[in-house]
C-alpha cells in the first residue's frame, strides 16, 4: 500500500528527531566510529567505507576512509536511498547503470563510484538514521559472508550511539538534579516558583575545529561559557553547564519570569553569528513546578529541533562525492 505524504512527512519527521537526540551530527572524530570503517573496508575488501548519517539535507560522514569529503547534499547520496528499506541491506553491483543513481556526481565526476554496499542504521524504536557502507570504483558483489559481516557492523554502531546516549543521558541527569531542590519547597506545589531549561548548542562543531583549530575552538567555548554564566541571575538559583566534549550548553532558570534572562541569551546567537559560529537555542518552562525535568528538557530539545528546521543548514555542502 502506498504510503500518503502526511505519513511520510510524519515518518520523516520522526526520523529526524531519532538522529537529533543522539547528538551525533557534526560531532569530533571518534576512534570507536573510525574502526567501524576500517574493519567494513577491510572485511569487504574496498577501498571506501563510511559511516553515513542522513540530517536535514545532507549525508554527514561521523566516519570515513577513502574519501576526503565530510559531507554531500542527501539529493545526491546513495545512503538516503538505502535508508529508505531499513529491514535489508542495499546493493548495488552498478551504480552507472542503475538509473537511480547513474548522473549522480559521486558517479559521473572523478570519483567514479561504482559498486555500493550499505546496512541501514536502524534505532531501536525502528528509525533509519544512516548506513555503515562500502563503495568500490569497480562493479562487483559482496559474498554471504561479507554481507552479514556488514550488517553486524550496522548493530555494532547502533550499540555505540546507544551507548553514548546513555552517558549523556547520564550526564544530564546530573546537571538537572539539582532543580529538583527549589526555595519553598515544603510549600504547596501551586505555590512553588517555576523553572524553566534552555538548551544551547554550537552547530558544525566538527566544522568549527576544522577551520579555526581545536585549541581555539576550546577557546571560543570557553568564552561562550563565560558569557552564559555572565548572562545568568545567581541570586535567583540559575545554573548553566556544558556537556563534555560538544558544544552544547543546558541552563536552568529559576523562578517564573525568565524571559529577560532567555533574551540575553538568545543575543548571544547573534553576536556569535557575527563571528562565523552559529548557535541555536531550544527553551521551554515547566507547566508547574513539580514537573520532571526530563519531561522539561524533552520539550526543550523538541524546540531546539524545530529552530534547526527553521533555519536549515548554515554551512556549505559540497556537491561532489556521495
Amino acid at each position: 500500500m502506498t504510503q500518503t505524504t502526511s505519513t511520510l512527512e510524519a515518518d520523516e519527521f520522526n526520523r529526524q528527531r531519532a538522529l537529533d537526540r543522539y547528538r551525533i551530527v557534526d560531532s569530533l572524530p571518534e576512534s570507536a566510529y573510525d574502526d567501524i570503517v576500517r574493519v567494513a573496508a577491510a572485511v569487504c575488501d574496498t577501498p571506501v567505507a563510511l559511516v553515513s548519517l542522513i540530517d536535514r539535507d545532507r549525508q554527514w560522514f561521523k566516519a570515513k576512509i577513502g574519501i576526503d569529503d565530510s559531507q554531500t547534499p542527501r539529493n545526491v547520496a546513495v545512503c538516503d536511498t538505502a535508508i529508505r528499506t531499513p529491514d535489508r541491506l542495499m546493493e548495488v553491483n552498478d551504480l552507472s547503470k542503475d538509473a537511480r543513481f547513474s548522473e549522480f556526481p559521486s558517479v559521473v565526476g572523478d570519483f567514479s563510484a561504482r559498486f555500493y554496499a550499505g546496512a541501514p542504521l536502524v534505532t531501536p524504536e525502528g528509525a533509519p538514521i544512516g548506513t555503515v557502507c562500502v563503495v568500490d570504483h569497480e562493479p562487483r558483489s559482496l559474498s554471504e559472508a561479507q554481507r552479514t559481516a556488514l550488517e553486524a557492523l550496522g548493530r555494532l554502531t547502533i550499540a555505540l550511539l546507544e551507548g553514548r546516549g546513555r552517558e549523556r543521558e547520564l550526564e544530564r541527569e546530573a546537571i538537572l538534579q539539582p532543580v529538583a531542590i527549589v526555595p519553598a519547597a515544603q510549600a504547596e506545589p501551586s505555590r512553588q516558583p517555576g523553572y524553566s531549561i534552555v538548551i544551547l548548542e554550537v552547530q558544525d562543531h566538527a566544522g568549527l575545529v576544522g577551520r579555526i583549530g581545536e585549541r581555539a575552538t576550546d577557546r571560543t567555548l570557553q568564552q561562550l561559557d563565560h558569557e552564559i554564566e555572565q548572562a545568568l541571575d545567581r541570586g535567583r538559583g540559575d545554573v548553566a553547564n556544558r556537556v563534555t566534549g560538544s558544544g552544547e550548553f543546558i541552563v536552568v532558570l529559576q523562578g517564573d519570569d525568565t524571559q529577560a534572562t532567555e533574551a540575553k541569551l538568545r543575543a548571544l546567537a547573534t553576536r556569535y553569528a557575527e563571528i562565523g559560529v552559529t548557535l541555536l537555542l531550544g527553551a521551554a518552562a515547566a507547566q508547574h513546578s513539580g514537573e520532571a525535568t526530563q519531561q522539561v528538557f524533552m520539550r526543550a530539545d523538541e524546540a531546539l529541533s524545530l529552530r534547526k528546521d527553521e533555519v536549515g543548514q548554515r554551512y556549505a555542502v559540497a556537491e561532489t562525492e556521495a
